[in-house]
């Protein structure tokens, strides 16, 4: 998690440096699995996630964005609706810690100088990277992790922000990250098990999915920007 502040609190140096108008705060919130095990609930928080974001309000229309959240992920068999699952008996605990950027638009115009209180519906993508721990689950149901290892994410995520102050925002989202791996739930060894089909379970041809639903509070800073060149 320590390199991931570092490279968080760089750009968002650089991104503050070079601002006109910019947001920077905290996020809360709660995450759910989705994969080979455990429930297949697209939103279902089980685990507490949290973080530090960054915006570059470029236009009242779009922001640029960098974020850094450290999220626990778990999912047992025994909460699934399928029989087969429940009948399994598996269950996994791991942690990612991602760092993302990418660009926010806004369904409306988000003027936060215009002296009124502004809300507005918005979208986010762009580029996530993860580091997770490598695992595999035994014949006696357990969970073990040998390794780290990481993997890119394509974040897609739906929210709603509001300027509730002079200084202050607050935003409530649900995002999705489709990640380029399947051994998050250790169903699909990496690195030096890639190889040991016997530790392969699921569908492995179905990457690993997590969620975020949670709660971004934000203090803006910096002079009144100027949108006319970009």
């Amino acid at each position: 998690m320590k390199y991931f502040a570092t490279a968080f609190l760089v750009m968002a140096t650089s991104f503050i440096g070079h601002s006109q108008t910019y947001e920077i705060g905290a996020i809360v919130g709660g995450t759910n699995f989705v994969g080979d095990v455990g429930k297949t609930n697209f939103i279902s928080p089980n685990a507490f996630a949290f973080g530090a974001i960054v915006k570059w309000n470029r236009s009242p229309r779009h922001a640029f964005r960098l974020s850094i959240i450290s999220a626990n992920l778990k999912g047992n068999d025994s909460e699934s609706n399928e029989s087969r699952r429940r009948e399994r008996g598996y269950s996994f605990q791991n942690k990612v810690n991602e760092i993302s950027a990418g660009i926010e638009y806004t369904f409306w115009d988000y003027n936060i100088y215009n002296g009124r209180q502004v809300s507005t519906p918005y979208l986010y993508t762009g580029l996530t990277y993860f580091l997770y721990k490598a695992s595999y689950i035994t014949s006696q149901k357990e969970f073990r992790d040998y390794d780290q290892a990481g993997a890119i994410a394509i974040p897609m995520v739906l929210g709603y922000k509001a300027k509730l102050g002079d200084n202050f925002a607050v935003a409530v989202e649900i995002g999705a990250r489709y990640t380029f791996t399947d051994d998050i739930d250790g169903s699909n060894p990496v690195k030096g098990l890639a190889n040991s089909e016997n530790l392969k379970f699921g569908n492995v041809n179905n990457n690993d999915w997590y969620i975020f639903t949670g709660v971004n509070f934000n203090f803006t800073f910096g002079r009144k920007p100027c949108y006319c060149n970009f």
